[in-house]
């Protein structure tokens, strides 16, 4: 442990050389997780096949939270079906260092923009004191049909969305509050959502941007070789700070956060494997958070949504779906016991 601690704030000054905010700065690692049973597949909603619980949800984030000052709750609202939220009010969950990582998708299939920024300023004018995190879109770059990738207008919305919840912000007094987008990693050379981006992104936009985030399951939706999940991990961090952001004018003093990550157990699939790929992505990813700027990680999620379901996206949880833990929420907990850098 005392290696590894060692290890993480030697990264974490690499970091802050490189980015010049002055060597003797304490820097913290933040970790976090979505504790919703609802979700998402490639063609709509996933239910969870017991609904959630709060207080074992509130004991669950406290477990796991431990000691560490700061710990992320992740939630998603909507413009387009704002009265669907997961988990469901949200706002109970952020309390005791508990901060919301709140992401508010556009979803407008005509991809009109009307009262959209005045929907985003609203939410951080209100919310803001539980935020800790505010993502603009969810995934505008992968095509799917519950996603923003799919939506005609989404750099619009991306672009415009994080101008009005960093000024709403500033305006507010949330001097700490963080304004971003996330995006997938995208493997395909002739993939224009990057430089699309830098071509309608303005200075405003850039002055406006606190972090990007990443989405990346490795080992799930393509198998990775045996052996190899470390340089995986490694080289989609690598490739997404230094090939893609760049691409957009986004440079290296931009944060990254990963916001989505997971493995999911079920057929083919051991929890004892799951928690030796829980441990083995997230020592890679505060490994390399001096190198690349990483400044947070959460975990794709806490339960099961249907501990017997027929599908990939049915087993990413931490617990089964009657509350039970799998050996990863152990090995969780310890990580952000140990990684945590205040």
């Amino acid at each position: 442990m005392a290696e590894s601690y060692r290890q993480i704030v030697v990264s974490l000054k690499t970091w802050s050389d490189t980015n010049k905010i002055g060597y003797g700065v304490r820097m913290t690692f933040t970790f976090g997780i979505y504790p919703g049973g609802s979700l998402g597949d490639e063609t709509g909603l996933i239910e969870p096949v017991r609904p959630d619980d709060p207080e074992r949800i509130t004991a669950a984030l406290r477990e796991l939270q431990g000691d560490a000052e700061e710990f992320l709750v992740r939630a998603y609202r909507s413009y387009a079906a704002d009265e669907h939220r997961t988990p469901d009010r949200p706002e109970r969950y952020a309390t005791d260092g508990r901060k919301l990582d709140l992401v508010l998708q556009f979803g407008v299939r005509s991809g009109e923009l009307d009262g959209w920024t005045d929907y985003v300023r609203q939410v951080v004018r209100t919310e803001g004191p539980r935020l800790a995190v505010v993502q603009i879109c969810e995934e505008p770059n992968l095509d799917l049909p519950i996603l923003d990738g799919s939506i005609p207008n989404v750099l619009r919305a991306l672009v415009e969305g994080v101008i009005a919840a960093k000024e709403e912000a500033l305006t507010c007094g949330y001097g700490h509050l963080a304004v971003g987008f996330n995006a997938v990693p995208s493997f395909d050379p002739a993939d224009t959502f990057w430089p699309e981006l830098g071509e309608l992104a303005d200075e405003r936009f850039h002055r406006s941007l606190d972090y990007v985030g990443l989405d990346f399951f490795p080992d799930v939706f393509r198998a990775v070789p045996e052996g190899r999940l470390v340089d995986s991990v490694g080289a989609v961090l690598t490739g997404f700070r230094e090939n893609a952001l760049p691409r957009a004018g986004i440079g290296p003093a931009v944060p990254l956060r990963v916001c989505e990550n997971g493995w999911p157990t079920g057929p083919g699939r051991s929890e004892e494997r799951q928690a030796e790929v829980v441990e083995q992505v997230v020592r890679t990813v505060v490994g390399l958070a001096g190198r690349l700027g990483v400044r947070s990680y959460s975990l794709f999620g806490l339960r099961d949504a249907d501990s017997a379901g027929p599908g990939l996206f049915h087993h990413f949880g931490l617990l089964r779906d009657d509350w039970t833990p799998k050996p990863a929420f152990d090995v969780y907990r310890k990580l952000v016991g140990e990684l945590t850098v205040v």
